[in-house]
């Protein structure tokens, strides 16, 4: 409640921001269905001008440390060299966050206020665009176009990623429970079947960085104790996948947990929005129309 009254304070008139409670606002049209969306948005980086978010429940600065691996602390700030930078006039609209070479360092965002903590029957989206042809643009390996833990990849974690070896490279979504959960017996990842993973695969997602591309997906019913959390993977605001329904158990340190962004990703970034309830299809859709 606190924080959906935050978000309804943050205006901008114009050019003028403001800052309320610690977080900077943003003007969306005010019809039913926009209030709804802000009403529900934790997190809102444009990357218009800066890394820092304009809406944010926590901490709004861009954060940057010197490795994505645990325990990733992080500091204020685009990390240094300037291989990941703002591109001005480069977005979908604005500017953008543009990944110049693979990196090895944590970028993103501290998750408390920022992200929606795992509770029980736990909900929530996540909605971003990007500009890449994957086969060209990304070097060898995995690369990670965003990553949500506060542990591992394949322990209580969300990820977009693109895969390192096939022609052309699939795109997934990842939600990986704890591993006790969806890996009891602690089974080689590289022996189990696609189907045993909980991944969505996108086999010819068609990106291309001549055109930005939106990606969203959504989760409900995760903390429940049962087989029935499901989640939602969409492409440019169409069905693209899902994963469920199966159980979808979550613990986290929350103050370890970070938003993390272009892991081993080349390419540009825009739009980056997290929401703290899942998102009719009708919404994601409504999120992809109202920037073309």
């Amino acid at each position: 409640m606190l924080a959906a009254m935050k978000l309804r304070a943050w205006v901008v008139v114009g050019a003028l921001a403001g800052a309320v409670s610690g977080c900077v606002g943003l003007f969306i049209p005010d019809s039913a269905a926009t209030r709804r969306l802000r009403e529900a948005t934790v997190l809102h980086a444009p990357f218009d001008g800066t890394a820092d978010a304009r809406v944010a429940g926590g901490d709004a600065r861009f954060q940057h440390g010197d490795s994505w691996e645990a325990p990733r602390d992080t500091r204020p700030g685009l990390p240094p060299g300037n291989v990941v930078r703002i591109d001005p006039g480069a977005g979908v609209r604005g500017d953008a966050l543009r990944f110049d070479k693979k990196i090895t360092q944590v970028v993103g965002f501290r998750v408390p206020g920022n992200f929606p903590p795992p509770v029980a029957d736990w909900q929530g989206s996540v909605s971003f665009w990007i500009r890449v042809t994957p086969d060209e643009d990304i070097e060898p390996g995995y690369s990670d176009v965003i990553q949500v833990t506060s542990k591992a990849w394949d322990d209580a974690s969300f990820f977009v990623e693109f895969t390192k070896d096939e022609k052309p490279r699939e795109m997934r979504l990842g939600i990986y429970p704890d591993k006790k959960v969806w890996n009891p017996d602690g089974r080689d990842w590289n022996k189990m079947s696609l189907e045993e993973k909980p991944l969505a695969r996108v086999v010819r997602p068609g990106f291309r960085r001549d055109r930005w591309s939106h990606v969203a997906f959504t989760w409900e019913h995760f903390n429940t104790g049962r087989p029935d959390g499901v989640a939602r993977l969409y492409v440019d605001g169409r069905p693209a996948g899902g994963i469920g329904p199966r159980e979808q158990t979550f613990h986290w340190d929350d103050g370890k947990a970070v938003i993390m962004l272009g892991l081993a990703y080349t390419g540009w970034m825009d739009e980056l929005r997290i929401f703290n309830r899942a998102l009719t299809p009708a919404e994601v859709q409504s999120l992809h129309d109202e920037m073309q």
